[in-house]
């Protein structure tokens, strides 16, 4: 049970934790009809519903339960809503209600906008029951979606490979931790993993090791270590001087997430860029910056295989 969501290891329900996941501007479109007869149209067209001007009544009430979704929808999360809206196109039997939500949040804003499309069908139909009893309404639904996971369709899932660089790992005084969660993070997005390594810090080995990997086909390779400020960390300054071209955006990316939660982020040091064509990225070496890493860089960093092989942006 503990596949789905919205439900803990016991089978209970439980709301989804949104806390690790990035905030990114969010649309949601979506739309709806309400039938009446072609009379009670008419009265609305011309405002002549004794209870006030509907549309102008059903497009208010729209916006509030936009705002309001997440007290009417248990599993729902209280967003700071940036922009509703909701319009009505009148045919003869029907009137179609749009609307669109808009959100800079770490979650959609789907349930929001059919909300607002949800509210505004009853409220015009609360005020015209008293005239039309053949109303009804339905066919509501999400027509757009744009933010998040699915706002690039990533197709293509690179061979992985992941490098540990640490002293203590590398002389089996400790256990590496943020190699496996790496390689369980791409694993479970859908790529190959079958290159991992252990290494200690400094060593000259690894520019060795990327070469094979890149010749043998691996074109992401993640490194986890060695980007301190101690001697030993070295990481940074052996591949910085291999690199074809960087990729500050990628740095700058994990930088920002991880100051938004710890203080001393601020003295990780990271970098990324390409050597041949595969896509090198060198994170510090605790789990937590793995897990971190994970949230930021899966799926964006799939698109950049798209955008290399000349592809849209």
């Amino acid at each position: 049970m503990n596949d789905f969501s919205h439900l803990d290891k016991s089978g209970n329900i439980k709301m989804v934790d949104v806390t690790e996941k990035i905030s990114t501007s969010r649309m949601a479109k979506a739309e709806g009809k309400i039938f009446m007869k072609s009379k009670t149209i008419s009265a609305i067209s011309d405002d002549q519903i004794p209870k006030g001007n509907v549309l102008t009544t059903a497009k208010i009430a729209g916006i509030q339960a936009a705002k309001k979704t997440y007290e009417m929808i248990p599993m729902c999360h209280q967003l700071n809503l940036s922009f509703i809206d909701i319009q009505f196109i009148i045919s003869s039997d029907y009137i179609q209600i749009e609307s669109i939500a808009k959100t800079k949040e770490s979650t959609g804003v789907e349930m929001e906008a059919l909300s607002a499309v949800s509210v505004a069908a009853l409220t015009i139909y609360d005020m015209c029951k008293a005239l039309d009893k053949t109303m009804s309404f339905g066919e509501i639904k999400l027509i757009e979606k744009i933010g998040g996971k699915s706002d690039h369709v990533n197709t293509y899932k690179p061979n992985v490979g992941i490098i540990t660089l640490s002293d203590s790992i590398a002389n089996g005084d400790s256990k590496d931790q943020s190699g496996p969660i790496l390689i369980e993070g791409f694993l479970s997005a859908g790529c190959r993993v079958e290159h991992q390594k252990v290494l200690p810090d400094g060593s000259k080995k690894l520019t060795k090791i990327i070469d094979n990997w890149i010749n043998d086909g691996v074109e992401l390779i993640v490194t986890s270590g060695g980007t301190g400020l101690g001697p030993r960390d070295l990481t940074i300054e052996t591949l910085d001087q291999e690199f074809d071209y960087k990729i500050p955006g990628i740095e700058q990316s994990l930088h920002a997430y991880g100051r938004g939660k710890v203080k001393t982020a601020m003295l990780s040091r990271l970098t990324a860029g390409v050597i041949k064509g595969s896509i090198i990225i060198c994170l510090p070496g605790s789990p937590n910056a793995a897990k971190d890493s994970l949230n930021v860089l899966i799926p964006t960093i799939f698109h950049a295989f798209h955008m290399m092989k000349g592809e849209k942006h």
